[in-house]
């Protein structure tokens, strides 16, 4: 009877197989590394706005507080994005004349609004209030970052599934006075957590918070 394999067919194979399997871990770590790169998260870029407005400016430098421009972010489960009336508020009085206002006058002008670009946001499956993060006392700052040190805003977390888990999980560290939720500020409190562990302790039990819920699928996905 004839031979039916050659004498390096069993070399071939196991080549063939050595090539699929680092081509296989080859692509897993390509994927993997995509999604934690920034040109997947989006962490740091910068998005094209009508006008080129600055937290640093209004919120570092003038103390504008974040619920003046949101103002639904308390009620709603959208933190809303400022009308132009707003802008006009003092922009009918100061820089009457900049270029780089223009759009804000011609928007008022027209009485159409601004197309502001969001630059934080989840995917259309992904259920976030807003109102109940802030009535809870998790500030501003933990998901939009330092947006007062921001020239142009941009994108401060990845807000991917595990970063949310990882608070919902255990979101007594996370909880801060409700009254100061726009604080941008909390280095003296990060610096020492053990002085504040029994508030966000108190606080889980005051708002009768239930992390062992808290990762239900329904709870994000509806």
């Amino acid at each position: 009877m004839p031979q039916i394999f050659t004498a390096t067919a069993d070399t071939r194979l196991r080549a063939a197989l050595l090539v699929l399997l680092l081509a296989c871990l080859g692509a897993g770590l390509l994927v993997g590394g995509y999604m934690e790169s920034s040109y997947a998260t989006l962490v740091g870029w910068v998005r094209d706005q009508p006008v080129p407005f600055s937290h640093e400016h209004h919120v570092g430098g003038l103390g504008i507080d974040c619920r003046y421009c949101h103002t639904s972010v308390e009620t709603s489960a959208e933190a809303g994005l400022p009308p132009t009336h707003v802008c006009m508020t003092c922009h009918s009085q100061l820089w009457t004349g900049a270029p780089m206002l223009a759009p804000v006058r011609e928007s008022l002008a027209r009485d159409t609004p601004l197309a502001w670009q969001r630059v934080s946001r989840v995917p259309d499956y992904v259920y976030f209030n807003h109102s109940i993060h802030l009535d809870r006392g998790v500030p501003c700052v933990t998901c939009h970052g330092r947006v007062d040190q921001m020239a142009l805003m941009k994108r401060a977390q990845a807000l991917q599934m595990e970063w949310c888990l990882d608070c919902h999980r255990n979101p007594a560290p996370r909880l801060r006075p409700p009254a100061q939720v726009t604080r941008m500020d909390w280095s003296d409190w990060d610096q020492h957590p053990e002085r504040h562990a029994l508030y966000g302790q108190m606080m889980v039990r005051l708002y009768g918070i239930q992390p062992s819920k808290l990762d239900d699928c329904g709870i994000c996905h509806r």
